[in-house]
């Protein structure tokens, strides 16, 4: 059985099904077009350091009883640390599915959630399909009609599938592709390009004339001509001096093409980048603390808080969902500060616990170590280990998490 019938396998189709519409009068279907605007080297290269970032997010299935927060230690936290499916790991995956939601044409992700008939969660997939139909059962049951390049379709409910989404606004499900928005920039971009490509061949092209002081064929002119090119104007020339008789006189051509200029270039460059909230130092790895402090709170962090809450809805239920359940991605932010900082931080937290000795050389990029999950507690000089284990046997029969 291969991997389309194993996660879809046949079975009788939720009949009664109809389109779906809204106050608004459309009809929710999404296409995907050819990613036209992601084929832009500065698209690409904009939407490559997002998701090259992004997925560097760790999701956790994480507990929250009594006030305390715990990891579960459990096969979703596998897969959403290691491997999401057989075909990717987890970076493969947010990657992917991060480019997806980033692409100007697209601005959408559908995760599929593969569940066995308990309800366990077996994998998540983004799949490449190309069209996606909204239908409901009358009930208010919402179901997602999938329709891929060869033709299949499948029909799965909206409650497994994964919906994340930009530009949230115009529609009641989607969001809104941003192709009008970057179209011109990109159209100026790629007209830059192309009088660069011109100027360079222009400049190349014609060097002189020959001008002959009498009548001759079209052929005996072409023949001179070829003659003239072969003999002086290249590499074997290295004397650089040609000759010509009184038939003949050569008029030297100074084209000076016109340039882009440099700041025009770094314009075009700067609305792309401004389109995607980045910057010149960020794409290029050249950033500071501020830099990336910026970069994190204004695209991470909140792509980050959209996972963890899209996650968490699909994956459990409200009465699971009671019981403190849920999904985060999180990210290390310290590894990206200065060793000045890290210390400094470290020493200042220290008086209050808040790390434990692995979190400490997680932050200077250490391996953790046996028995480092003890926090830290440094008073007067002194520093004390602490257990850590109060509250954590509270509720160790994972109660509500079905």
């Amino acid at each position: 059985m291969g991997l389309f019938d194993r996660l879809f396998p046949k079975r009788k189709q939720k009949e009664n099904l109809s389109y779906m519409y809204f106050m608004t009068g459309n009809q929710p279907l999404f296409t995907k077009w050819d990613a036209a605007s992601y084929e832009h080297a500065l698209v690409k290269m904009c939407v490559h350091t997002i998701a090259n970032n992004a997925a560097k997010l760790k999701g956790k299935h994480i507990k929250k009883a009594k006030g305390i927060l715990r990891e579960v230690n459990d096969n979703l936290n596998v897969l959403l640390q290691f491997q999401p499916n057989p075909l990717m790991n987890a970076f493969d995956f947010l990657y992917k599915v991060i480019s997806d939601l980033f692409d100007p044409d697209s601005s959408n992700t559908l995760i599929y959630i593969d569940k066995d008939d308990d309800g366990t969660v077996r994998g998540f997939y983004p799949l490449n399909f190309s069209l996606a139909e909204f239908l409901e059962d009358g009930i208010g049951n919402i179901y997602v009609r999938y329709q891929f390049q060869n033709g299949r379709k499948v029909v799965v409910p909206y409650e497994n599938v994964i919906h994340l989404r930009r530009f949230y606004k115009n529609d009641e499900i989607f969001g809104s592709p941003a192709t009008r928005t970057i179209k011109p920039i990109l159209q100026l971009a790629k007209t830059t390009d192309e009088g660069i490509q011109n100027a360079i061949k222009l400049s190349t092209s014609l060097r002189g004339i020959l001008k002959y002081n009498g009548i001759l064929k079209p052929e005996d002119i072409k023949r001179d001509r070829d003659r003239f090119v072969q003999e002086y104007l290249n590499s074997d020339n290295q004397g650089g001096i040609g000759a010509l008789d009184t038939k003949a006189e050569f008029i030297k051509t100074d084209l000076n093409p016109i340039m882009v200029d440099s700041n025009q270039i770094t314009v075009i460059e700067k609305k792309v980048y401004n389109f995607f909230n980045l910057n010149e130092n960020i794409i290029t790895s050249k950033y500071s603390e501020e830099d990336w402090d910026a970069f994190y709170e204004s695209v991470i962090e909140p792509l980050a808080i959209q996972l963890s809450l899209e996650f968490t809805n699909k994956i459990f239920t409200p009465r699971e969902r009671g019981f403190g359940n849920q999904v985060i991605f999180e990210a290390n932010r310290l590894q990206y500060a200065s060793a000045k900082t890290k210390v400094q931080i470290v020493k200042e937290t220290a008086p209050f616990a808040i790390f434990t000795r692995n979190e400490i050389r997680e932050i200077f990029n250490l391996a953790p170590v046996d028995g480092g999950d003890t926090f830290v507690l440094a008073v007067g000089g002194e520093a004390e280990l602490l257990d850590g284990k109060e509250g954590e046997n509270d509720d160790e029969s994972n109660e509500g998490n079905e």
